[in-house]
């Protein structure tokens, strides 16, 4: 491969409190750093997104492509599979008509971008489905989702000890699965962050377990139960 002389570096980070923190940001770039240096090339410019999860707009990568548009330079990504579920921001790059590079996929180009967008919206739209399909016959179960089901209610019915503690984890898990489509929809839609996720439960009009707001504590607790962390 011959040696980019000219760079533009694109950064993502997926909170506020994670760009203003730094966390997997100094990774990112120490890698785009190091991609730089062994190839010879200068970095003109660094543009960093921090994403909330509620919005689809990208500010910082419009300014990265037209830079990189106008100066003949290449954009350069550390890990394009931190965005392959992202349809939008794979089609912005497909569509730029702007080179690129991603260090973790140096033989990506716009071909497989395209195919890697076709997949994420397929595996969207399919996820939507099933959100909408799920909730119906959670429903008609009878289960009500952010329902007191705890061991205070439990204990209000008899129950003790062992029996206990059983019904409750039967309880969480069987809320933890009624919401694991919803979970998944919102992650594909860009929230990754544990507070992104409660953000976006909460605006959903989606209460906890027991009947309140979600917190990173709750949702914590949560992908513990569907082995999402």
């Amino acid at each position: 491969m011959a040696a980019l002389q000219r760079l533009v570096a694109y950064e993502r980070v997926s909170t506020a409190r994670q760009g203003a923190s730094g966390l997997g940001l100094e990774a990112q770039r120490k890698t785009i750093e190091h991609f730089a240096a062994t190839r010879g090339a200068e970095v003109l410019a660094r543009f960093t997104e921090v994403e909330s999860g509620r919005k689809a707009d990208r500010p910082e990568l419009l300014k990265a492509l037209h830079l990189a548009k106008v100066t003949g330079a290449t954009l350069v990504i550390a890990k394009l599979d931190r965005l392959s579920r992202n349809a939008a921001f794979l089609l912005a790059l497909r569509d730029s008509g702007v080179r690129f590079v991603a260090v973790d996929m140096p033989e990506a180009n716009d071909l497989t971008v395209g195919i890697m967008a076709l997949v994420a919206q397929a595996e969207r739209e399919a996820i939507s489905r099933r959100t909408k399909e799920a909730l119906p016959v959670a429903k008609g179960r009878g289960v009500k989702l952010g329902n007191p089901m705890g061991a205070a209610s439990l204990r209000r019915a008899g129950k003790g000890g062992v029996a206990l503690r059983a019904a409750v984890s039967a309880n969480a898990d069987r809320f933890a699965d009624d919401l694991a489509a919803v979970i998944a929809d919102i992650q594909t839609q860009g929230a990754i962050s544990l507070r992104a996720i409660a953000a976006q439960l909460t605006l959903r009009g989606i209460r906890t377990r027991r009947g309140g707001v979600w917190g990173v504590s709750n949702v914590k607790v949560l992908l513990v139960r569907l082995n999402a962390v």
